[in-house]
């Protein structure tokens, strides 16, 4: 089995300007070295998961938690916000890791980099 931080490390990397720091001693995604998208929850307080905490549009994190609640959860800190947990410890289906990934990216990126993510390769 590849490590799951490091797929999650490579498909956030891949962003227009993202990059990684760490938050409370767990990896973290931002742009432009400033807006976090994502952010790595690896037991966080004795929890029994490895799991990302994405940034989301209103209204997605109660649809995929009810779609799915044993993958999905509101996560602690930022789930008042919107956010939404997703468990990548369990075999994860890496095509929608990506696609919820991006998404959290579109929400904080400024829109000239969300432009250069939606073009159509050169």
């Amino acid at each position: 089995m590849t490590d799951p931080v490091a797929r999650l490390r490579a498909i956030c990397l891949a962003l227009p300007e993202a990059t990684e720091r760490a938050s409370h001693g767990e990896p973290s995604f931002v742009v432009r070295d400033r807006r976090q998208f994502v952010s790595v929850d690896d037991h966080h307080h004795g929890a029994d998961r490895l799991a990302i905490w994405c940034a989301a549009a209103p209204g997605v994190q109660e649809e995929l938690i009810a779609t799915d609640p044993v993958r999905f959860f509101r996560p602690p800190y930022v789930g008042h916000r919107g956010w939404v947990g997703m468990r990548i410890d369990r075999d994860p289906d890496w095509t929608e890791v990506g696609e919820i990934v991006r998404d959290a990216y579109r929400r904080v990126a400024p829109r000239v980099l969300v432009a250069r993510l939606d073009a159509p390769p050169a």
